[in-house]
């Protein structure tokens, strides 16, 4: 053999060399992801958030169909969906699971607590049990959380700066979701200091969700904080409309929500939360065990704001506020 064609033949297989390791991971075998969502398969946002977590994935050697087989299953936000799905899930034994939400983590605990658990758009685990530590979750759970309890009272927070005429606030939560108890109790917590009564607004549909907007909007000087779950991300649009619709100035968690109408939002980037999510499924798919991985906290939070519909409900935006913000829509 000539030696250029020596050196040619070697770069490629060092080139192919690390894809061809992480196929051989396992015994050989196709390593099984199981992903089961809290929300619709249909949501545009949950399909983009599992795009960004395949092309994470794939940047670390893993492609769905090759040498990793992914089963996806959505809960639709229906409790009882969700623990059905749980059993098939864990029924097929995959090596690492992703989910979304405590809603889904939670039956998941009580089905699994073997099976490796990755999540995401989860609240302070430690706070609700779900990790020992976020330097040492232990257990067979890591991954990413949105934001600590505290966080959540950033939402008043922000609010009252762009519509100060709030003195009334309803908090739309989910109480079959462990964590969004915390998240209330924080705001509660605040509210005083911002001359505020807050109203626990607890749906777990759409038709709760318009009743008790409704029958909230009825008293003047109101406005809502809505948290994220997958009950209130999957009526996202109806929600907006009715803030709309009955001029109530609202804070989200999500810039998504602002883009198509909501006032205000301050939280992570969820595509960043995937992606991260991916780095962990790769760890743990060579063999890390999820107890030992740190819980990473987020370190940055976008704050964004829609002018334009500061302007329909009849707000004036301070002028520093937008240039402090991360985004302002028109």
């Amino acid at each position: 053999m000539r030696r250029r064609e020596f050196i040619t033949l070697l770069g490629s297989a060092a080139a192919a060399w690390p894809l061809a390791a992480r196929a051989q991971q396992g015994g050989g075998r196709v390593q099984r992801i199981g992903v089961l969502s809290a929300f619709a398969e249909a949501d545009p946002e949950v399909q983009a958030a599992l795009t960004a977590f395949r092309q994470a994935l794939q940047k670390l050697g893993w492609t769905d169909g090759s040498n990793i087989r992914i089963d996806s299953r959505w809960g639709e936000a229906n409790p009882t969906r969700i623990r059905a799905q749980v059993k098939e899930l864990v029924g097929l034994n995959p090596d690492v699971l992703l989910v979304s939400t405590a809603l889904v983590l939670q039956p998941l605990l009580e089905e699994s607590r073997s099976i490796p658990i990755v999540f995401t758009q989860i609240a302070d685990p430690v706070s609700a049990g779900f990790v020992a530590s976020l330097a040492r979750p232990g257990g067979n759970v890591t991954g990413f959380p949105v934001a600590s309890f505290a966080t959540f009272a950033k939402l008043l927070e922000v609010l009252k700066e762009v519509a100060p005429h709030v003195t009334r606030v309803a908090v739309i939560f989910d109480q079959d979701q462990g964590p969004q108890a915390g998240m209330l109790r924080a705001i509660e917590a605040n509210a005083p200091a911002f001359k505020v009564q807050v109203t626990a607004v607890g749906a777990r549909n759409a038709a709760e969700l318009e009743n008790a907007i409704d029958q909230f909007a009825r008293e003047p000087n109101g406005g809502l904080i809505v948290l994220p779950n997958p009950v209130t991300l999957g009526n996202q649009r109806l929600i907006v409309d009715l803030a709309a619709r009955h001029r109530l100035p609202a804070a989200y968690s999500y810039r998504y929500i602002v883009a198509q109408g909501g006032l205000i939002s301050y939280g992570v980037d969820l595509l960043d939360q995937y992606r991260q999510a991916a780095s962990y499924v790769d760890r743990i798919l060579r063999g890390e065990k999820p107890g030992e991985l740190p819980v990473q906290a987020p370190t940055k939070f976008e704050l964004v704001v829609n002018l334009k519909t500061a302007r329909a409900l009849g707000l004036t935006i301070p002028p520093a506020f937008p240039l402090r913000a991360d985004e302002v829509i028109e």
